[in-house]
């Protein structure tokens, strides 16, 4: 693990997170623990969706929301494993 500091933070901004964290049973190290894990996920999320946007081969709708992509991606993917298990090369 590493460690990451942040400096410049206002007392107001610190009190604010720290009732946050207390209102949630947590410590502020936890807290701000799991605020920094779910940037981290969404911004990878948010990768992976412009790449996939950007890759031609996607053939994404302008109109198509993320769920639909994901599901249509999913169903594709899951479409290729049956076509490989029956020996299909469809």
């Amino acid at each position: 693990m590493v460690a990451i500091q942040v400096r410049g933070v206002s007392a107001a901004v610190r009190d604010a997170l720290a009732a946050e964290a207390d209102a949630r049973g947590q410590s502020l190290q936890v807290f701000l623990s799991e605020v920094l894990e779910r940037e981290a996920r969404l911004a990878r999320n948010r990768a992976w969706l412009k790449r996939t946007r950007d890759n031609p081969i996607a053939r994404i709708a302008a109109d198509e929301s993320s769920a639909d992509l994901i599901r249509r991606q999913r169903d594709e993917r899951t479409q290729q494993i049956l076509d490989a298990l029956s020996g299909s090369t469809a």
